[in-house]
């Protein structure tokens, strides 16, 4: 598990259009936000992403950096971002899913096709959000075991909102015996 004001593990993967995302060398004022997805074959994510999309201006006036992140290789990734209309969200692909369990995320097995007739990878992490503070340490995180009901991005833009306002501290970060 994450422990919130703790370090959380490196990220450096290849992104479509944007070089290297390495999530230590990361400039912002105020942290990035980082959208683990479960690839192409998710309809739900695809509609999700739709509205990380939307969001990802109201994130950047905050300080805020933005990226979707999934084990599919380049071409799958290529695909999702046109499909969503990716202009302003950088996609980073290729997770290994040793990675992806570093960060927590559940891993599942393909049942094949899905919904939208496009076939599960062997095995792909579900879905996790996360926002890393500008020093790599956990300040929010959203671990699930399924595809549906996730955070809402408006949500998450208004919580930024109230943390600066508040200087409110990452919470979660006790460790010690209850």
């Amino acid at each position: 598990m994450l422990i919130p004001r703790k370090k959380t593990p490196d990220l450096n993967l290849p992104t479509l259009d944007h070089g290297t995302f390495d999530l230590s060398a990361e400039q912002s004022e105020r942290g990035t936000v980082i959208c683990f997805y479960r690839g192409l074959h998710c309809p739900i994510c695809a509609n999700y992403l739709t509205e990380f999309q939307k969001r990802v201006a109201d994130f950047a006036e905050r300080g805020v950096n933005c990226i979707a992140v999934s084990s599919d290789g380049e071409d799958r990734a290529r695909l999702m971002a046109d499909k969503i209309g990716a202009d302003t969200l950088r996609f980073a692909y290729d997770l290994p899913l040793a990675k992806a369990r570093e960060w927590g995320l559940y891993i599942s097995t393909s049942k094949g096709k899905t919904s939208i007739g496009l076939e599960e990878p062997a095995l792909f992490s579900e879905p996790g959000l996360f926002l890393v503070s500008p020093g790599q340490t956990l300040y929010y995180g959203a671990v699930q075991t399924m595809p549906f009901v996730r955070p809402h991005f408006a949500e998450l833009v208004k919580a930024v909102d109230f943390a600066i306002e508040k200087d409110y501290p990452a919470r979660g970060e006790y460790t010690g015996a209850v």
